[in-house]
């Protein structure tokens, strides 16, 4: 039996709702940026996240109200936010990255598969290069504030993928994992709202900051799309390391 509340599933679509409010902002500001290929792909992902959580959301208030145990709509969070946050961190680090052009992109569709190791992966890698992604973006505006509120969002992010690993029959493990998604959101929506109103929108696709702000800082000899893309991941290995470490601990 589930402890879920009315309350509690209500309280849920919050961060969901957080989320939403901050990727719209970031969407506009971002769109004379990026290029239709990065902006697809971080669009894409957004909407799948928030997609996600709110049918997550959805489930526990249906169970709550005794109207259905609708299980699916709970085993797809999982999966369809790792998925999601993958393409959108890639649109972030793409348009750092690589000449931001009119030239299509594709991204393949990730294998069927049934476990949940590899979406744990794929979210923390995701929401790396979503959150950490926009920090050379804070630094050029001269925001130390935004860089502080994404890290943090970023470390309470990684809490939540250790917290997703538990069993959410209980419902105070149900309200601890809520207050922790409610602080990652509310700290990533207050760093877009700085960055908003810093003038995030007027940077320049052309601007040689968005495409030297990274590429100085990766230990990369070969600078094609692809490689950056693979030197950032492994730029990021500890994190994913620990994050998985945290997630396979709980499993045994």
């Amino acid at each position: 039996m589930k402890e879920f509340s009315v309350s509690m599933a209500l309280v849920d679509f919050l961060p969901v709702l957080l989320f939403a409010v901050a990727v719209v902002l970031l969407q506009r500001d971002l769109y004379n940026k990026m290029s239709k290929g990065a902006f697809a792909l971080f669009a894409a992902g957004t909407i799948d996240i928030v997609i996600a959580g709110t049918l997550k959301a959805l489930y526990k208030l249906l169970y709550a109200l005794s109207v259905c145990d609708f299980a699916s709509l709970s085993n797809l969070f999982f999966p369809l936010q790792s998925i999601g946050a993958l393409p959108a961190g890639i649109g972030i680090i793409a348009m750092l990255t690589h000449r931001q052009t009119e030239a299509r992109a594709a991204i393949a569709a990730p294998a069927a598969f049934s476990g949940t190791f590899l979406f744990v992966g794929l979210m923390i890698a995701g929401f790396g290069c979503l959150t950490l992604g926009l920090i050379p973006l804070a630094k050029k505006l001269k925001k130390p504030a935004a860089i502080v509120l994404l890290i943090v969002a970023f470390v309470l992010l990684l809490g939540m993928g250790y917290l997703s690993s538990k069993s959410f029959e209980r419902a105070a493990l149900n309200w601890l994992a809520e207050g922790v998604n409610i602080l990652a959101q509310a700290s990533f929506l207050l760093a877009a709202l700085i960055l908003h109103r810093a003038g995030l929108k007027a940077l320049s696709r052309n601007d040689r900051f968005l495409r030297e702000s990274i590429l100085s800082k990766l230990p990369c000899d070969d600078k094609s799309q692809g490689s950056l893309l693979l030197c950032l991941f492994d730029f990021q290995r500890p994190l994913i390391g620990f994050g998985l470490l945290l997630f396979r601990k709980r499993q045994l």
